[in-house]
C-alpha cells in the first residue's frame, strides 16, 4: 500500500548551514527521547512532529512545530493531491537522531522520500574530504506513509482551558529536583498559582517532600483569554496535577533545544500542558493527571 501510494508524492530537503543542521539534530534528539515511534507531517511551509494521546502511551500527547524555510535549503513537496498537499509518515525519530549523528560536520545534508524495498526516508550527509572525491554517507530510514483517510485522528491537540499558565523555572533546576523525588514515590504533584509561584511535592505515608519557586512570572495570554484563567481566580490560589513521576521525569530528560520560554499551563486535576518555544520551534507536551 505504502508504495503505491509514494509513487504520487514526492519530498526532497537539503541543509547546508552547519547551525541549522546542528539545531534540526538537537530537535530530533529531543523527539526521540520522547517517544518511540511518532507521526512527521510535512506541509510546504512547516514540519510537524506528532504523538497522539492513545491509552497505549499513557494518555501522553506531543505537537512539535518547526518552520522549514528557517531550517532548509531547498524544500520540495509534492502531496496526495493539489488540495491535500502534505504528506504523513510513521517512524521512529530514534532512527532519525542516529543517522543524523553520523552528520554533525557534513558539508551538506540531503534528505528524500524514496521507494527502497519499503518507503523510506533516504538521508545523504557529503563529509569532508581530504582528497578532492566526496565522501557521502547514506541512511535509509523506514518510514509507513499514513492514506488520508487517517489524517483526521493526527490534528493538533486542543489546548484545554486551563486554571493556571505560569513561566517555569530553569529545566535543568526542576529536572535535578525531579531526579532526587522519583526515589521516594510514583507520583508528583506540580501545582501553581496566578501570583507566579509553583510547588513541586511528593506525598506518601512516610514521607512529604516539597520544593518551592516564586517570582517565576505568569503569561499574559491577551487574545486567548478564552483559554486562560477565569478573571475572578484568587491569585494566591493553587490549581494542581498529580502525575506520573516517569512521564514528567522523561519530559524534562529529553530537552536538548534549549528554549527561550518554557511555560505550563494546568487544567486543575486534569492535566499538565507544558509549551517550549525557541525560536523558529515550539513543542507542545501534555501529561495527563491521575487520581
Amino acid at each position: 500500500m505504502g508504495v503505491e501510494i509514494i509513487g504520487k508524492m514526492k519530498f526532497r530537503a537539503k541543509l547546508v548551514d552547519v547551525g541549522c543542521l546542528n539545531h534540526f539534530t538537537r530537535v530530533v534528539n529531543t523527539i526521540s527521547k520522547l517517544t518511540k515511534t511518532c507521526t512527521l507531517r510535512l506541509t510546504t511551509d512547516n514540519l510537524f512532529f506528532m504523538l497522539s494521546d492513545k491509552v497505549a502511551n499513557g494518555g501522553v500527547s506531543m505537537w512539535c512545530e518547526l518552520s522549514q524555510a528557517n531550517f532548509f535549503d531547498e524544500f520540495q513537496l509534492e502531496g496526495v493531491s493539489a488540495e491535500a498537499n502534505e504528506i504523513y509518515l510513521e517512524f521512529q525519530p530514534e532512527n532519525l537522531s542516529r543517522a543524523l549523528r553520523t552528520a554533525q560536520n557534513a558539508k551538506s545534508l540531503k534528505i528524500k522520500l524514496t521507494k527502497k524495498h519499503c518507503p523510506c526516508l533516504t538521508l545523504a550527509a557529503e563529509l569532508p574530504s581530504l582528497s578532492s572525491v566526496s565522501r557521502v554517507v547514506t541512511h535509509d530510514i523506514p518510514v509507513d506513509v499514513i492514506p488520508r483517510r487517517l489524517w483526521q485522528d493526527l490534528k493538533e491537540p486542543n489546548v484545554p482551558e486551563f486554571d493556571v499558565s505560569i513561566y517555569l523555572p530553569p529545566l535543568k533546576t526542576m529536572k535535578n529536583v525531579v531526579d532526587r523525588m522519583k526515589n521516594l514515590s510514583h507520583h508528583l504533584v506540580v501545582e501553581a498559582n496566578l501570583s507566579g509561584e509553583m510547588n513541586l511535592k511528593i506525598e506518601t505515608d512516610l514521607v512529604s517532600v516539597s520544593t518551592h519557586f516564586k517570582d517565576l512570572g505568569n503569561p499574559s495570554w491577551g487574545d486567548d483569554a478564552s483559554q486562560g484563567p477565569s478573571q475572578d481566580r484568587a491569585a494566591e490560589a493553587m490549581a494542581c496535577a498529580r502525575v506520573d513521576i516517569k512521564k514528567l521525569q522523561q519530559f524534562l530528560a529529553s530537552q536538548q533545544v534549549n528554549p527561550s520560554k518554557a511555560m505550563c499551563n494546568i487544567v486543575n486535576k486534569r492535566m499538565l500542558h507544558f509549551i517550549l518555544l525557541h525560536e523558529d520551534v515550539s513543542l507542545q507536551y501534555f501529561i495527563p493527571a491521575v487520581a
